[in-house]
């Protein structure tokens, strides 16, 4: 059992929209870096806002600077966005669950919460 039975990525870009993005850790920043091929200070200038100890990507046209048409860095995006739209919450609260679910075309069509905690426990197992 894996994520991928009941969710795939679509790179829609709803969840890469809004006035803030994710929150940036060092591993982030470094994976990013070396995905780009660019210096982590050269990508701090061009593309990640850096106020105090939070580092955030820009935004641009209200999306994620690395958003266009999809994801421009998939295979370097931060932990969160790797972890998002499988929120921990979805677990415990079928309303985080219903609205997550709804906005994300990621997802298969049908899927119960019952069901989505069902393969979550299934693919932690595998996963260990």
């Amino acid at each position: 059992m894996s994520v991928e039975d009941f969710y795939q990525c679509r790179q829609c870009g709803y969840c890469c929209q809004g006035e803030t993005t994710v929150s940036l850790d060092k591993n982030d920043q470094e994976r990013l870096s070396a995905h780009l091929g660019m210096p982590l200070e050269e990508v701090k200038k061009r593309y990640l806002r850096v106020t105090g100890n939070t580092v955030q990507m820009k935004i641009v046209d209200g999306h994620c600077i690395f958003y266009e048409h999809g994801c421009t860095v998939h295979a370097g995006k931060p932990w969160r966005c790797r972890q998002w739209p499988l929120h921990p919450s979805m677990l415990d609260d079928s309303g985080n669950f219903s609205v997550i679910t709804g906005s994300c075309p990621g997802f298969k069509e049908g899927l119960t919460h019952e069901e989505f905690r069902r393969k979550m426990q299934e693919a932690d197992k595998d996963a260990v």
